[in-house]
């Protein structure tokens, strides 16, 4: 049970997730280094030193061979980024496989080199919740803590690659996990420090923005501010809706898709190069005033197609900086406006830069506490806060309310009919493990034996016998039960000088005798079969899948392979899983009942 009690090994444990995730995000920004020196670019961000028919070829070419090598691949596996990592903690329990990771690095460093619009952000958080993830099946951790590292390696992400570990947190828990325990916040705090410290380790305290210092000039720009915000949601609106329409276009292979988007790109790029690639060299740019408003319009325009493109075929690229981008036009095209019409009141154009970019973080991830806390990290400008809020606000109102968007990434799941996050009584139980509930005094009996060997098995005093019958788990007894049984036998002898004075012992007389335990009376469960490592939530798919009364909780090197180790498939576990032992052969370390459950779930828990 990932609870309170359970804090020392997750925070030991999240060190190491925070330590793992943030070297392989250096691995991961070193890549992109050397793709921009084979592409003969200065740097990683630096598109504008090619001329327009390379800024056309070069990302038409390569999505077209991104495109054939992924086209080799289920689209299951063609998932990438956040949309992933929700995707295996709704399916998979957040198992995620090294096989995904390991295409998201090389697809990521691709596809970013070859100049897709889309950003770093989305990928990094693939990357560090695979590791974790990874890092905990290799210690055999249950479930409901194998989610809690999924978090970690995402909050550690995020931290990691803008150097805001508040942000990182917040957007694990906000976005990814959806949800906010303290069982959860401490690990994941600890996680985003560890990697924000290897992130600083190498390259200094310094932000992936040139923010200059600057601050709201006058209450009066309150009602604009607030106009703003309407403009940026309405934006984010149809940045969302380009993305799901381009989704669900599923016509011809793969790679046909991925060519198209990459001729959008292209075709952008010719018109604005700064749309190919992540683009935070041209956020830079708006920030210290160095565009003309004509430029911030086009950029704007061809940014939120391409990476619209890009995102909905669904190229290894990810969303949060196409947002950041498309933001950082938005509002600097806003504070140029602002000036034009009152040039003594409005701030300077880089304030609204700040602001569109939390503003569009917030209305199309539906972040606003992430975006609040992101803008504040990135400006260390308390004076900030007030408008931010504002207009985060107002955006993300705008999308939810008036154009009736999700965010991007539920947008995403749920054209894969996934519910996300699930519903608050199935997180109850995902918290929970089968090994911190179940009742571990049990004993395993075979279906018939003799007297003398179940008055040896009662007398560790179990709470259940596990009856064994043909290699396989017959059902669970009430240890309880068969020791009156017992008794009650010795009751029915005529009295002998050898019978014991207290009525209440077993008669040595029965020793030889045989019980057959499935005729004794008492109380009996069918029994099923769950891993060690499985949720509350997947033995409840496997009581109601099998329809037995009671699990046996076995650990042994097969059942580790999946999250519900069922004989039969559940619900609850899309794998299919069997055993290759018979049960004999794997080891029991408790009794589950669905009363243990039901139990769990009306009693409120202090998480």
């Amino acid at each position: 049970m990932a609870g309170v009690q359970s804090l020392p090994p997750l925070i030991l444990l999240a060190i190491a997730a925070g330590l793992l995730t943030g070297l392989v995000v250096l691995l991961f920004r070193a890549g992109l280094e050397g793709g921009a020196w084979l592409t003969g670019r200065p740097d990683a961000e630096n598109f504008e030193v090619f001329g327009p028919w390379t800024a056309l070829l070069m990302p038409l070419l390569g999505a077209t061979l991104l495109g054939l090598i992924l086209n080799r691949l289920s689209p299951e596996s063609r998932r990438f980024g956040v949309v992933h990592v929700m995707e295996r903690l709704s399916r998979y329990q957040g198992h995620m496989p090294l096989r995904s990771a390991l295409y998201q690095f090389a697809g990521g460093i691709a596809g970013l080199t070859v100049g897709l619009s889309g950003g770093r952000e989305g990928p990094a958080v693939h990357l560090g919740a695979a590791t974790s993830s990874l890092l905990g099946n290799a210690v055999r951790l249950p479930n409901n803590s194998i989610r809690t590292l999924v978090a970690c390696g995402s909050a550690a992400a995020i931290g990691a690659s803008f150097n805001t570990p508040m942000a990182g947190v917040i957007f694990a828990m906000e976005v990814v996990m959806m949800e906010y325990t303290i069982a959860s916040f401490i690990p994941v705090i600890i996680a985003s420090v560890t990697a924000t410290v290897v992130n600083r380790w190498f390259f200094g305290d310094v932000i992936a923005f040139s923010v200059p210092d600057t601050e709201l000039r006058s209450l009066l720009e309150i009602p604009y501010i607030t106009l703003a915000g309407v403009a940026v949601g309405l934006v984010g609106s149809a940045f969302i809706v380009m993305v799901r329409t381009i989704a669900r276009f599923q016509v011809g292979p793969f790679w046909i898709r991925a060519m198209a988007a990459g001729a959008v790109t292209g075709l952008a790029a010719m018109v604005a190069p700064a749309v190919l690639g992540v683009g935070y060299d041209t956020v830079n740019q708006a920030l210290l005033g160095q565009l003309a408003w004509t430029a911030l319009l086009i950029i704007l325009i061809a940014k939120t197609v391409a990476s619209a493109a890009c995102v909905g075929v669904g190229l290894p690229v990810g969303m949060i900086g196409p947002t950041l981008v498309m933001g950082a036009m938005l509002g600097g095209l806003l504070g140029v406006i602002g000036n034009a019409f009152a040039p003594g009141l409005a701030s300077e154009p880089s304030f609204y830069v700040m602001l569109g970019m939390a503003a569009m973080m917030a209305a199309v991830l539906q972040a606003p506490l992430a975006a609040l806390l992101a803008v504040l990290e990135l400006t260390a400008n308390p004076a900030i806060i007030l408008p931010a809020m504002l207009i985060i606000v107002v955006a993300s109102l705008t999308v939810t309310l008036f154009a009736k968007q999700r965010s991007i990434f539920l947008t995403t799941l749920g054209a894969l009919g996934l519910q996300y996050p699930p519903d608050p009584a199935s997180q109850h139980l995902m918290r929970a493990g089968a090994a911190g509930l179940m009742t571990r005094s049990v004993v395993r009996v075979p279906r018939s034996a003799r007297v003398r060997d179940l008055r040896s098995a009662l007398e560790g005093s179990p709470t259940w016998l596990v009856i064994e019958e043909n290699g396989g788990f017959r059902a669970v007894l009430n240890a309880t039960d068969l020791a009156d049984h017992l008794i009650a036998l010795s009751e029915a002898l005529a009295p002998t000088d050898t019978t014991p004075d207290d009525s209440r012992q077993f008669d040595p007389r029965l020793d030889a005798d045989v019980v057959d335990l499935m005729e004794v009376p008492g109380m009996r469960k069918d029994a099923g079969i769950i891993n060690n490592r499985a949720t509350l939530l997947e033995a409840l798919a496997e009581f109601r899948f099998t329809g037995v009364e009671a699990l046996c909780v076995v650990r042994d090197a097969t059942a580790a392979r999946s999250p519900a180790a069922g004989r039969r498939r559940s619900p609850g576990n899309k794998r299919s899983v069997s055993y290759t032992e018979s049960e004999s052969d794997v080891e029991v370390v408790g009794v589950l009942t669905r009363d243990d459950i039901d139990r769990y779930a009306q009693t409120p828990q202090d998480h």
